[in-house]
Order: structure tokens, then C-alpha cells, then sequence
């Protein structure tokens, strides 16, 4: 089944977006993310990625509070990202109610403690996040801020072949400006890495973009600025959800 996965960005507490990463972009969309949740879970979503900037940028998790309020108040499984380093980090994010999390810097820097979260916490549990400008598939970690010499491919398989299971690319071009997503990336990550759950990120526009990648095998999208920006509707979410 493909799953469509709505995304909440938060800085200082409040639900943001940006264009193409870049916090100089910064929009405030609400002051009230479980608002914002509530509303997803209203339509059948099953699914949130919660993503903390603040923790992003200071290399551990400053939101933990949202994720406790949206855990406790809905019944979403939440996928908390952004800052997730230690085991403490993510010991910290299951107690405050994440379903799972996405690690992206931890992952770059140290890949051997990566791998032992895998081991640890279970395939499940722990997803990795390779987000990447196509002009060179390098990687790019904290909050997109650093660019890596970390080739997108060798970094996939490097942990495919410990037992990832669970993966979210993002171009990091394509995000937030809905100018469509990077169909030719995903393909190749799919084709190369058959068993990826893969979880394509960056340039949703409309309901037409989650039907081209559910026929291509990917197996989830996510999305944001397309609802905020009214592209997409809680109805055209809902009736999506029911043709699946």
C-alpha cells in the first residue's frame, strides 16, 4: 500500500515551511501544529513526519514538547526527525511518543552508530534520511546547511546492506517550490536498492504527483507546502486515502 505522509516543520514551537531549505525562506503557517495534525488525522492519515529545524540546526532535538502534545492528542504514528544523534537522543523521542525516527547527520558522521541503531532499536523503528542536490548526489545534513563528499548511493547502500529497510530522499532542489518531484532520482534509488521502502520527498504539486510515484513502486510520499499552499485539499487527501 502506498502511504501519503503530511510533513509539520517547526521552529520555535510554531509550524513553518521554506523553499528549498533555506531558513531565510522562513514562514510561520500556524502557531498550533497539533491543530494543524488534528487536521490531518481528521481525513485518515495515519502518518505524521514531524520534523524539528531547531534541532536540525543545533545538532539535538529542541521540539520534544510538540512531539508529546501531537503523541498524546492524536492517534498518529509519528515520525520525529531532525537533531536525532545519541542513543539517549532517541531513547528521549520513543518516550515522548515518536512511532519511529529519521536520522540524516548521525547517520553521515557516524555511520558505524547508525548501524547500531538498526541492531538496536529494530529495522522498524529507525529510518535514515539521504537528502541530496542531483547536481553532484552528494549528501547534505544539518538542516540541508552542510554539504558532504558522502556520494547518495554509497550511503544508501552502505546501510542497505546492514539492514535498513526504511528510507526518506529528499532533493533538496525540489522542496517546497512544487515544480514537481525528481521522478528520475527515485527511479534509480528503487531500481538500485529493491527492497527500500523508499519515502520521496521534494516537489509534490497534486494528488497527480502521489499516483505517478505509487505506479512506480515507491511505496510512500511526503508532502507539505502543496496543502499549506491549498494544491491540495483534507478532501483530496481523504479521497485518496479511500481509493487505496
Amino acid at each position: 500500500m502506498f502511504e501519503i505522509i503530511p510533513s509539520i516543520w517547526l521552529i520555535n514551537g510554531k509550524c513553518v515551511r521554506l523553499e528549498r531549505g533555506d531558513f531565510a525562506t522562513e514562514e510561520v503557517i500556524s502557531n498550533n501544529p497539533l491543530e494543524i495534525a488534528q487536521q490531518f488525522e481528521s481525513v485518515g492519515i495515519k502518518r505524521l513526519h514531524l520534523v524539528d529545524l531547531d534541532g536540525a540546526r543545533r545538532g539535538e532535538p529542541k521540539n520534544y514538547h510538540i512531539l508529546e502534545t501531537i503523541a498524546g492528542y492524536t492517534d498518529l504514528k509519528i515520525d520525529f526527525t531532525g537533531g536525532i544523534s545519541t542513543d539517549g537522543d532517541v531513547i528521549k523521542s520513543f518516550e515522548f511518543g515518536a512511532k519511529t525516527v529519521t536520522i540524516s547527520s548521525a547517520a553521515a558522521n557516524y555511520p558505524e552508530r547508525f548501524t547500531q541503531f538498526i541492531l538496536s532499536y529494530g529495522r522498524e523503528k529507525i529510518n535514515l534520511a539521504a537528502d541530496t542536490n542531483p547536481v553532484d548526489y552528494k549528501i547534505k545534513i544539518r538542516g540541508w546547511l552542510k554539504k558532504t563528499s558522502i556520494d547518495l548511493f554509497d550511503h544508501i547502500g552502505f546501510f542497505y546492506d546492514r539492514g535498513l529497510k526504511y528510507l526518506k530522499c529528499s532533493d533538496v532542489t525540489r522542496d517546497g517550490v512544487m515544480e514537481g518531484p525528481n521522478y528520475e532520482l527515485f527511479q534509480k534509488i528503487i531500481e538500485k536498492f529493491p527492497e527500500i521502502h523508499l519515502a520521496a520527498s521534494g516537489g509534490v504539486r497534486g494528488i497527480d504527483d502521489f499516483k505517478q510515484m505509487r505506479d512506480m513502486g515507491i511505496k510512500a510520499a511526503v508532502f507539505g507546502r502543496a496543502f499549506y499552499e491549498g494544491k491540495i485539499s483534507l478532501e483530496d487527501l481523504e479521497a485518496f486515502n479511500k481509493e487505496q
